[in-house]
């Protein structure tokens, strides 16, 4: 691996150590609904299993006003500074970005596919929405939105937005509320919704393939 590589996934990882003391959840500032917690993960490749995919997982922070949210966001690495197969996650309260986990079995992910030149602007816009729960309206009676995630790939990037119940997923307008927020010319390459389960009945007991 050359220097130069090794040189920016190091600076990565260094200025995503945000630091408690930094001016974000103080008493003051415009409160969130709920606490959102930023995560990076840095997966290598594919095959891995669940273990290590978790040993992959760096907590960030915790926000729970909008200040917070704003200096955490403007601390770490823009999304393009991101290593391939790298993925940031905003997950609500301490949520962990694991579909395994028992909070999330029972949920899926509205995937979404951008140009890598979209990627920023996709991510900002949607995790935006999600702080200020305007997906509120789009999804079903006792769902929600829990998470964004965000991955970059050799071509397109994927956006991954989080639901609660993969069963309340049909019926709901988050798709379309996407389309909404994002600016005009922007358009996904491809969209589709992906239930947790399907993932566990086809890799149970075998490596993790994918996020």
């Amino acid at each position: 691996m050359a220097d130069a590589e090794v040189d920016s996934r190091r600076s990565v990882d260094d200025r995503c150590d945000v630091k408690p003391t930094m001016p974000d959840n103080g008493e003051e500032g415009v409160p969130l609904q709920t606490e959102w917690t930023f995560w990076l993960d840095k997966t290598e490749g594919r095959g891995i299993s669940a273990a290590e995919y978790t040993a992959s997982l760096k907590k960030i922070y915790t926000v729970n006003t909008v200040q917070g949210f704003w200096a955490v966001l403007h601390h770490i690495p823009d999304v393009c500074e991101l290593g391939l197969r790298h993925t940031y996650h905003l997950m609500r309260g301490q949520r962990r970005p694991l579909w395994e986990d028992p909070e999330n079995q029972r949920g899926g992910t509205w995937r979404i596919r951008c140009h890598k030149k979209h990627t920023p602007v996709v991510w900002k816009e949607l995790i935006l929405a999600a702080i200020g729960e305007q997906f509120a309206e789009d999804v079903r009676p006792g769902d929600e939105i829990c998470g964004v995630s965000v991955c970059v790939r050799d071509r397109d990037d994927i956006v991954q937005l989080w639901n609660a119940d993969a069963r309340l997923s049909e019926g709901a307008t988050v798709l379309s509320r996407v389309h909404a927020l994002l600016p005009a010319g922007i358009t996904p390459v491809a969209e589709f919704y992906k239930p947790h389960q399907s993932r566990l009945a086809y890799e149970g007991g075998h490596k993790r393939t994918s996020r």
